[in-house]
């Protein structure tokens, strides 16, 4: 009997999701990621949900309400950008998806879904990130250039959230600060 390989990288494909409403967002900049993580799907839906934990694994977020409404991140030049969006789409457990509301500086939608792994093992995570660069195709450019752009961002972000529902940390390549000599 031949047993499927199985993958833990932010890029895998699932058989899963593939769904005829799936699709890449209506904004100049989109992707899908997914990942499998090793924890119950109604544990990694309800610690998404609880919105302000987000910046605990996307670098760039720098704040987000109880509610979902308001986040701030980090833009180009060190500005913080706001964005307020609104919750579209809430299924316990499975799915979260949301899109920016007029107020917004950057449109933009997206959603998450959680499906429990085909094999019994985890949980498959899969993320949809769509949105307009500000300043349009050179906005585009700088976030490729600054690796902000959907597909790197989504990909870290996933791989960072993995690791803290497995591990209960988030490692980083940033060397300790050296202890002083006496």
């Amino acid at each position: 009997m031949q047993t499927q390989p199985t993958s833990t990288d932010a890029d895998m494909a699932s058989t899963g999701f593939l769904d005829d409403d799936v699709h890449d967002g209506d904004h100049a900049a989109s992707s899908i990621q997914a990942v499998m993580i090793n924890r119950p799907r109604s544990e990694l839906y309800a610690f998404w949900r609880e919105f302000r934990n987000l910046p605990l694994f996307m670098a760039n977020v720098r704040s987000v309400s109880s509610d979902g409404r308001d986040w701030v991140i980090a833009g180009p030049g060190g500005m913080d950008i706001d964005l307020e969006t609104e919750i579209v789409e809430d299924r316990p457990g499975e799915k979260i998806a949301w899109r920016s509301t007029e107020a917004a500086d950057v449109d933009h939608e997206g959603w998450v879904e959680f499906r429990d792994n085909a094999f019994g093992r985890g949980t498959e995570v899969r993320v949809m990130i769509s949105y307009d660069p500000p300043a349009g195709a050179v906005g585009k450019l700088v976030a490729k250039v600054m690796q902000r752009e959907p597909r790197i961002q989504a990909r870290r972000e996933l791989r960072r959230f993995k690791q803290l529902m497995e591990t209960g940390e988030v490692s980083t390549s940033q060397a300790p600060a050296a202890a002083p000599r006496g």
